[in-house]
């Protein structure tokens, strides 16, 4: 079969596309991908809604005041085209009757008095009509998006539990309800060698005492065994720094308010795996079926005096 000619000017095209590259941060890492497809326009509105409020407003403010410029000065290069003007500055009278007309107040005293005025005035009211049901729709998902408001701790730490060594990482519902249907994973990574040279990234999902909760209220502690068979056994804080070990541990809920899957999640380095701690008790039973959660001490650890052999096996602790 023939191979297709491609015309120099394809060629150039595809040469600028393939230049072309996009920023995504997951977590503590950053993503830099290349030679991928250009944007669409499609992505405008995930790059909306991915903006924060203050961000959001500005983007708004700003086309807001860049649209009325615009008709201003489209009004401007006819001198006479609006009608019943202050007699001060043109464009000044231009860009507030772009702002009446944009907004489809129409106060009566300004009006378009040419049929370029009147064309220009047709093609702004469309643009307003446009713009404010946009607007809308962008605000309205961004109010009922649902989220999470679920707390990690700041640090995953390794101790003893039932004379075993345990990986333990605490989250919490900050919800003023109970998030329903949670599943809970933390997903392990670290690099190993391989047999022909070099390194291989691998990814492994850890046992944990429990992954699901009917009812997620509060605050609890996700726990992983560190025996023979988990991928952790004999670590060290030397060993996860070589390997550049990064956990993610992840949440996926129900929010029954608004009946909405929710999801959230938190990436720890080897920095952040303290061993010798465990979480202080942020629990107090008050009587009567009530329990006090200080969320205040949801980050804070404590010292365990805890040796663990090379073989993830620990030979002494103390007494909580």
């Amino acid at each position: 079969m023939k191979p297709t000619p491609v015309s120099l000017a394809e060629v150039r095209r595809r040469s600028i596309k393939s230049r072309a590259f996009h920023s995504v941060r997951a977590g503590q890492i950053e993503f830099v991908k290349v030679n991928t497809d250009a944007w669409r326009w499609r992505d405008i509105y995930r790059w909306l809604l991915g903006l924060r409020w203050p961000q959001f407003a500005v983007f708004v403010g700003t086309l807001y005041i860049a649209l009325n410029l615009l008709f201003a000065a489209l009004y401007g290069l006819q001198q006479g085209s609006i009608a019943g003007t202050t007699g001060g500055h043109w464009f000044f009278d231009c860009f507030f009757f772009s702002v009446q007309t944009l907004a489809t107040v129409g106060y009566g005293h300004m009006y378009p008095q040419t049929l370029y005025g009147h064309i220009v005035t047709t093609i702004e009211i469309m643009s307003g009509i446009f713009l404010l049901a946009v607007m809308t729709g962008l605000i309205f998902v961004r109010f009922s998006r649902p989220s999470a408001r679920v707390v990690f701790s700041n640090s995953i730490v390794i101790a003893p539990l039932n004379g075993k060594p345990t990986l333990m990482v605490r989250v919490g519902n900050e919800n003023q309800h109970s998030m329903v249907e949670a599943e809970f994973r933390i997903m392990f990574s670290r690099d190993e060698p391989l047999l022909e040279g070099g390194d291989f990234r691998y990814f492994y999902v850890l046992k944990l005492h429990f992954d699901r909760l009917t009812v997620f209220p509060a605050a609890l502690t996700l726990r992983h065994t560190i025996d023979e068979t988990s991928p952790l056994f004999g670590a060290t804080p030397e060993s996860l720094e070589s390997s550049r070990v990064l956990l993610i541990v992840s949440v996926v809920g129900i929010d029954p308010v608004i009946a909405a899957a929710v999801q959230t999640q938190k990436d720890y380095s080897w920095r952040d795996v303290r061993f010798g701690e465990r979480f202080v008790e942020m629990y107090t039973e008050d009587g009567g079926g009530r329990l006090t959660v200080d969320y205040g001490r949801l980050h804070d650890t404590e010292q365990v005096e805890v040796a663990i052999r090379g073989n993830g096996r620990d030979e002494s602790s103390s007494d909580k």
